[in-house]
């Protein structure tokens, strides 16, 4: 029997299992990962979303790993992200809903399997597409960064459990700070012949690289969502709050890294209002001093936006999909706005001489 027939088969029994066989399935576009997902429609009632993650990504990082067995096992225990694994989004939505915030209800699990049957929050629901079709934008940026204020400030969890399932939440350090970074070394001057990356520039670029991430592992460390943008956040009109998605990569990082992916969109062009509005309101929220925050934006900015450029710049040349050129002027106009500040003076030194036109962006 073949993977797939194998599988459709343990889908159909799970999704039998959770009270749903006479629900009609439409599979719904590709996630950008591994993932999937089928919107189950009841006859005549409620709806729900499958999630479907085959266990065919390279494993995630476990607490005792130490950095060779990291690198062996590659990309996901470097960089401390999920692998997909549906026990962490299962795990995580929990935490957020004792913590207040509005992850979808989990209707079923099949962790060992990578299956989960979660609530359907409807379509068109992202700020992005709201937005798109006239929503006011300050309002939704501003509410987005109340609800991250209201989760930095509380107890940051080692590890989560419940029903069987455990799943640790994993400090994202210098490791998978440096593995990210380093996607802009690797692919952006492949991308862009301005750019200038001999071995020279290459030994200068860790150096520089290695003092911006000194820097960053002494910043305070909150619980952090990691992905929380405007795709990944929905406006639910009924309930008059924030539903969120996407969270299963949460690690113990900054408070800065959650702002940053939220008022330094690398899909859509946050007007500068609703950034400072969202940052004034974070701040307000919180109760943090701008100053330190505005170095740690800059700092923890520039580091994700180098990514960013990296993974962009990978995806058009590795992978050959042109589209992600329509994202990298954005890109490179935020990387640019970060270097602005004294705190990453030596990056933006490094630019300079190995890519000036990118500070022509901002």
């Amino acid at each position: 029997m073949g993977f797939e027939s194998s599988r459709a088969e343990i889908i159909t029994r799970f999704i039998d299992q959770s009270g749903w066989a006479d629900a009609a399935v439409e599979w719904l576009g590709q996630d950008a990962s591994t993932r999937r997902y089928a919107r189950l429609k009841q006859p005549g009632g409620p709806s729900a979303i499958l999630m479907d993650v085959p266990l065919i990504e390279s494993p995630p990082c476990s607490p005792e790993m130490t950095a060779e067995q990291r690198a062996a096992l590659g990309w996901n225990a470097e960089t401390r992200l999920a692998a997909s694994r549906v026990e962490a989004f299962v795990l995580i939505a929990d935490h957020l809903t004792a913590a207040g915030l509005r992850p979808p209800k989990i209707y079923g699990v099949g962790a060992a399997h990578g299956l989960a049957l979660i609530e359907d929050f409807g379509v068109n629901r992202e700020f992005a597409r709201l937005i798109e079709a006239g929503r006011e934008e300050l309002p939704l940026y501003v509410r987005a960064a109340e609800d991250l204020a209201h989760l930095h400030a509380l107890t940051k969890p080692d590890t989560l459990q419940k029903d069987g399932l455990t799943w640790p939440i994993l400090e994202f350090d210098a490791i998978a700070l440096r593995a990210n970074a380093d996607l802009y070394a690797d692919w952006f001057h492949r991308y862009d012949q301005r750019a200038r990356m001999t071995d020279r520039d290459r030994a200068r670029w860790e150096t520089v690289r290695d003092a911006l991430i000194a820097q960053a592992v002494v910043f305070p460390r909150e619980f952090t969502l990691r992905d929380y943008h405007a795709e990944n956040l929905l406006w639910l009109e009924s309930e008059q709050r924030i539903g969120v998605l996407d969270f299963q990569d949460a690690v113990i990082g900054w408070d800065a890294w959650d702002m940053a992916m939220l008022t330094q969109d690398a899909r859509r062009t946050v007007s500068r209002q609703a950034s400072e509005a969202a940052i004034s309101a974070y701040l307000r929220k919180s109760g943090k001093l701008e100053a330190p925050f505005q170095e740690r934006l800059a700092v923890i900015g520039a580091l994700n936006a180098l990514r960013i450029a990296g993974v962009f710049a990978r995806l058009v040349i590795r992978d050959s999909k042109p589209r992600y050129q329509t994202f990298m002027p954005r890109q490179l106009s935020l990387l640019a706005e970060n270097l602005k500040h004294p705190a990453a003076a030596d990056l933006r030194a490094f630019i300079t001489e190995t890519a000036p036109f990118i500070l022509e962006t901002s």
